[in-house]
């Protein structure tokens, strides 16, 4: 026998050794297997070949017959089980994907983590990190520490392709699961929460009821499982409301399992005249659709004013969320949604499901999927907050060495930002180790941390990108503000100005109130100068305290968005502060802009946008003029012969429009109607497309597009129109 065949069978017997153990144990277990991506994958199907049908890859180079996805592609596997998970890190590792998938493997199964030699793969170039890093790193801190935890890992058994054997571990005992009587239910936990939803359903109960845990524990299940109860006892209508309709296929998925007879497709289940249907968190807030029981699953990646809005709309909700996981966290949700609950619906029901389904407690696996993603960071408690005194507290610039170097640092900054922020997932926490773009400034009392703020560097494009991002052409990953002010608003320089991003703020939920945020924001505006920025920024969902709290630090509005965001239900504002001479002028100019652009775009596009908002945005603003301005002649250029959008351009567009002549024998009779009704009469899409007899909105606008080309070149002065499209590259 070869030292090759040798060498696969011992740890073919490795393996069979950690699955004994898992199966002992009702754990999951795994080994990490690294070296070249054909030698993984040959060591991978042999072990593979153990299993039966029940494994999933997570690679771009599939072997032939398995069941493989690209990354984030596994997503749609949320729900079922498997006992064998193959993830192949040769072509990048998607840490998102990566955490959510290994909540697939149940009690008894495998991971196998394939990976290049350990020695080379935090140089190694990824493309999953490109997608959000706007330049390269040379060396990554967050593989270098994910190696460092999968070696200490009582989970991960280590092999490598130039490496001698590991000894075989020792067999542990059985730990049983502990399970419900009944049969539907897997444990006294999940039973207790079904109780609990479907006396709610049912009329007794009027309090809203909370489940929480951590991922694994049953919790989308037991709702499932409490929805094909009600409706199977008359309850009419259930909704469920999620972030996305992949995180509640589990729901869905069980409650046909119970009821087998009714008819289910995406999203919907109907049971005779009863119903269980999906629906948005932004369409449920603008509709408010009727419903006996509303639903709403990972509540805590669900911005909590949308939350509010389900609270006083529905007499009977039951909020869901996961504790520790990638979808959002529940501590943050606690430490929010809990106060307002207290408030206005004082009684509300909580139940914490601790007991895992999938697999045993004190599950190793779980443990090294926390500890290398940091799900369970830790921040400052009320004891050590309860003196806090500003003057007290330092604020310093950390560099990543600095957060790679002390554990007890990186862990309270990234507990705070997933406590502060719904949004904040694994990627997150590769972006603050490895982004060379991201600047991280702490503030700090008694050693421990109570304010966080994420700076992005943006802009500084060459003039050929900054005309192809203007156009519509080209969107260059990570510079959100530099594009918005060309594409949207119509500033071409936009993106070759130098810009501080403030991506993200944190403030302990616990001392918030205090002054920490500006007094960190005011330190950060009085540190940057003009070699480093031109303009500090930030964009977020509009409120109208977090409009008060951005002008009182001397932002000033300059480009309010078209639609309200799906994740905040808010529209999105970009604020500037200017740092350089260029940076006041070009502060200048887009706040004008946005100004003379308001009043048209709130008879149109935000004419459902909040009137006092409205009221505080145009404070400045000034008469539009009659006569168009150099910004309107490249806003109606640059729409009739690029791809900008017709809502960024339509203020030039209707002045454009305003100043022609009645006949226009240039045009035709469709075209003439859809200017007549689209432009001048500012109707809806529908109603226009429908008025003119096109076949859609894309038709529409590439009519109006061909309209205004022939209206430009018949009265526009041609060496106008000639220099400006010159200017342009158009």
């Amino acid at each position: 026998m070869s030292d090759s065949s040798s060498k696969y069978d011992a740890i073919v017997e490795l393996a069979l050794n950690q699955r004994e153990q898992a199966q002992g144990a009702y754990q999951r277990r795994g080994l990490l297997i690294s070296g070249s991506n054909e030698w993984c994958s040959e060591v991978a199907l042999k072990i593979a070949a153990l299993f039966d049908q029940q494994q999933v890859w997570i690679t771009r180079q599939p072997p032939t017959g398995v069941e493989a996805y690209a990354g984030r592609e596994v997503l749609q596997r949320l729900g079922s089980e498997v006992d064998l998970l193959v993830y192949d890190c040769h072509d990048g590792f998607d840490v998102d994907a990566f955490g959510a998938a290994s909540g697939l493997i149940k009690g008894g199964g495998l991971l196998l983590l394939l990976t290049p030699p350990l020695q080379d793969w935090p140089q190694l170039p990824d493309p999953e990190a490109q997608r959000f890093f706007k330049s390269d790193c040379v060396s990554s801190n967050f593989i270098k520490r994910f190696i460092q935890i999968s070696k200490a890992s009582d989970a991960l058994l280590l092999v490598s392709e130039n490496s001698v054997m590991p000894d075989l571990p020792k067999i542990k005992k059985l730990r049983p699961l502990a399970r419900a009587p009944d049969g539907v239910c897997r444990t006294i936990d999940q039973k207790n929460a079904v109780a609990a939803v479907v006396e709610l359903g049912c009329g007794r109960s009027q309090q809203p009821v909370v489940l929480v845990s951590d991922r694994g524990r049953g919790k989308s299940s037991a709702l499932g499982i409490a929805a094909a109860q009600l409706l199977s006892q008359g309850c009419q209508t259930i909704l469920v409301s999620a972030p996305r309709l992949a995180a509640v296929e589990a729901l869905f998925n069980h409650a046909h399992r119970l009821l087998p007879q009714a008819k289910s497709s995406r999203g919907l289940l109907k049971y005779g005249n009863a119903s269980l249907r999906f629906i948005a968190p932004d369409e449920l807030i603008e509709s408010v659709p009727n419903a006996d029981l509303l639903l709403v699953d990972e509540a805590a990646a669900i911005p909590t004013p949308m939350l509010e809005k389900m609270l006083s709309h529905y007499q009977r909700l039951v909020f869901a969320t996961t504790v520790h996981g990638y979808e959002g966290t529940g501590r943050g949700f606690a430490l929010h949604f809990n106060k307002v609950l207290d408030l206005k619906t004082p009684g509300w029901l909580q139940f914490r499901l601790r007991q895992p389904i999938r697999w045993a407690g004190l599950d190793v696996l779980e443990k090294f999927v926390f500890d290398a993603l940091l799900l369970d960071a830790t921040t400052a408690s009320e004891a050590v907050l309860a003196g806090l005194d500003l003057s007290a507290c330092q604020i310093s610039h950390v560099s990543r060495a600095e957060l790679m170097n002390d554990r007890f640092l990186l862990s309270e900054v990234f507990g705070l930002l997933v406590l502060a922020h719904y949004r904040t997932r694994p990627n997150d926490l590769r972006q603050l180790l490895d982004s060379p773009d991201l600047q991280l400034h702490v503030m700090s009392y008694q050693g421990h941390v109570v304010a966080v703020v994420l700076l992005g560097i943006e802009g500084a494009m060459d003039e050929a990108m900054a005309k192809a991002v203007y156009q519509g052409r080209r969107r260059v990953q990570g510079h959100l503000m530099a594009q918005s002010l060309a594409t949207h608003a119509g500033l071409v320089e936009a993106p070759t100005l130098r810009y501080l991003r403030i991506m993200r703020i944190a403030v302990h939920p616990l001392v918030q109130g205090r002054g920490l945020g500006s007094a960190l924001i005011k330190e950060i505006c009085a540190s940057v100068t003009d070699d480093i920025c031109d303009c500090l920024g930030v964009s977020f969902g509009l409120t109208p305290d977090l409009l008060r709290f951005w002008q009182g630090l001397a932002f000033v509005p300059v480009r309010l968005g078209l639609t309200r965001e799906h994740s905040s239900g808010s529209h999105s504002l970009i604020m500037l502060r200017s740092v350089s001479g260029a940076g006041r002028f070009f502060l200048k100019k887009s706040h004008a802009r946005m100004q003379q652009q308001l009043p048209a775009l709130l008879m149109g596009s935000l004419k459902a946008f909040d009137r006092h908002l409205a009221e505080v945005l145009m404070r400045d603003s000034v008469e539009a003029e009659a006569a168009m301005s150099d910004l309107d002649w490249q806003d109606v250029v640059s729409f009739a012969y690029s791809l900008r959008g017709y809502e960024f351009c339509m203020a030039a567009i209707i002045v454009f429009a305003k100043t022609l002549p009645h006949d226009l024998p240039e045009l035709n009779s469709k075209q003439s109607r859809l200017l007549l009704v689209k432009v001048l009469g500012n109707q809806g899409w529908p109603e226009a497309v429908k008025s003119v007899g096109l076949s859609g909105r894309a038709d529409a606008i590439k009519q109006l597009r061909e309209t205004f080309q022939l209206l430009l070149e018949a009265y526009c002065d041609p060496s106008l129109l000639v220099s400006i499209r010159k200017s342009l590259d158009l």
